[in-house]
């Protein structure tokens, strides 16, 4: 054996497995299957209380929607100029944060990445689930919650059809686009597990469930074969929509003759973000999940440390984007554009903007440390930031270029109302309800495919 190729053994050895602990395929069944075959009688008291607390939240969510239609969108704290605010602020960041599940599936499957299989399963579900709070609330900002079908591409009632031209009628397209197809994606996956638990559960309405769920799946070389062919048709349907879903969003403000909404950097600008913030939420579900469920093997430290390395570079993107902001907005020579950046640094909303800066830039930066980026303590930490900092960034773009109008006469600070942090509470007791059921009843790892990557030798040395 040669010297180099000795050194080239020695460091894939001390390069961590992708499944530890000499696991089989059975043990992956039994580690995964756990929960959703445990009788609810004997559900985790964790499971129990934070159930108790998502539903709780999503309750007042329901009645705070009701009361909004019922009373109107006056109960903001919407005003002239700031028309628009919390509510398209939280569109933007769930429809962000839906973007690493399509990432993570179907990117990274096309590119052969193995790590995926691990994590793949929860950035799927948060999606789904990210995607339904974010389509609520272009829904109900409307106002007139009874002509909201003016989204749809059908007449109205005085015989014409929405206009084409708006960019919220985009975002209905795109991401009802994106949902319908992460959706598919999910389910297909699915199939094989769904049809694990089917012949694994003892009570005859989940075995019905899982039976009329899993398609008649038995394993069989034609269903295995189709089954590739359809999660590959849809995970390379999939790969477009990562590009295109959030720069449609990010068309929302680019078409807009305003300054601080009007440029071209807009959509790579979002899209990055959006996988910053997708991952990041991926980050604060997976791991105290992976400790609950007992799952560290399976989901490893190497898989972490990858996803914090997409977090700083995405982080690093985000950075340089709101550099060049600054730079075109010099470089235009449009003193609206230079005031409405000086504004968000300086105004009287800086507070925000630096909060903003403070946690998608300067935190990430602490994953060039490779004892951080493998801290799980750390990770997690760091994960709630990164989500705190979008939020803040979307709050930024959108108050920031809208309180303080061409004309002084016309400036007003915009403040929320007790409503605004309602709905967004709210909001996040949807998607935990989702979320927490799917933990409960689902397969949280893609068995079949975790089971793919042992058979074929890639959980060593990935």
């Amino acid at each position: 054996m040669h010297r180099g190729d000795l050194v080239l053994d020695e460091d894939l050895v001390k390069r961590e497995d992708l499944i530890r602990g000499g696991l089989g395929y059975h043990d992956i069944t039994e580690k995964v299957c756990k929960m959703a075959e445990t009788p609810f009688l004997e559900t985790h008291k964790g499971w129990l209380v934070g159930f108790a607390l998502a539903a709780s939240t999503l309750t007042m969510f329901v009645l705070a929607i009701g009361y909004l239609i019922w009373e109107g969108i006056g109960i903001w704290g919407n005003t002239s100029p700031t028309f628009w605010a919390w509510d398209i602020v939280n569109f933007v960041f769930w429809v962000g944060i839906g973007h690493a599940g399509t990432l993570i599936s179907a990117i990274l499957f096309l590119f052969r990445q193995k790590w995926r299989t691990s994590i793949n399963r929860y950035a799927e579900a948060m999606t789904i689930f990210a995607v339904i709070c974010a389509l609520i609330f272009p829904g109900i900002h409307v106002g007139r919650i009874w002509v909201v079908y003016f989204f749809f591409p059908i007449p109205n009632q005085m015989d014409m059809w929405p206009n084409f031209r708006s960019p919220l009628l985009w975002d209905l397209f795109a991401v009802g686009t994106y949902f319908t197809v992460s959706l598919l994606f999910w389910y297909v996956g699915l199939v094989p597990d769904l049809a694990t638990l089917r012949d694994r559960v003892k009570n005859k309405a989940a075995k019905l469930l899982y039976g009329l769920f899993s398609l008649g799946w038995r394993g069989s070389m034609r269903h295995w074969v189709h089954y590739e062919r359809a999660y590959l048709l849809l995970a390379a349907l999939s790969t477009p929509l990562v590009l295109s879903v959030h720069s449609v969003v990010s068309f929302d403000f680019a078409t807009a003759q305003l300054p601080g909404w009007h440029t071209t950097i807009f959509p790579p600008y979002f899209v990055a973000g959006a996988i910053f913030s997708g991952f990041a939420m991926v980050q604060t579900l997976m791991l105290p999940a992976r400790l609950w469920l007992g799952l560290k093997d399976i989901v490893t430290i190497k898989h972490i440390e990858n996803m914090n390395k997409i977090i700083l570079v995405t982080g690093s993107m985000v950075g340089y984007a709101y550099g060049i902001e600054f730079f075109m907005a010099w470089y235009s020579g449009n003193e609206y554009e230079s005031f409405t950046f000086i504004n968000r640094a300086f105004g009287p909303y800086a507070w925000a903007y630096w909060t903003m800066v403070t946690c998608n830039v300067i935190t990430p930066q602490l994953f060039w440390f490779k004892k951080l980026r493998t801290s799980i303590t750390v990770s997690f930490i760091l994960s709630i930031f990164v989500n705190i900092g979008m939020w803040f960034e979307r709050f930024v773009i959108i108050v920031t270029s809208l309180n303080r109008d061409f004309l002084p006469s016309s400036w007003h600070y915009f403040t929320p109302r007790i409503w605004e942090p309602i709905f967004l509470i709210g909001s996040f007791g949807l998607f935990f309800t989702f979320f927490l059921l799917f933990v409960r009843y689902l397969p949280v790892i893609a068995m079949a495919e975790i089971k793919g990557v042992i058979a074929n030798g890639d959980d060593h040395h990935a």
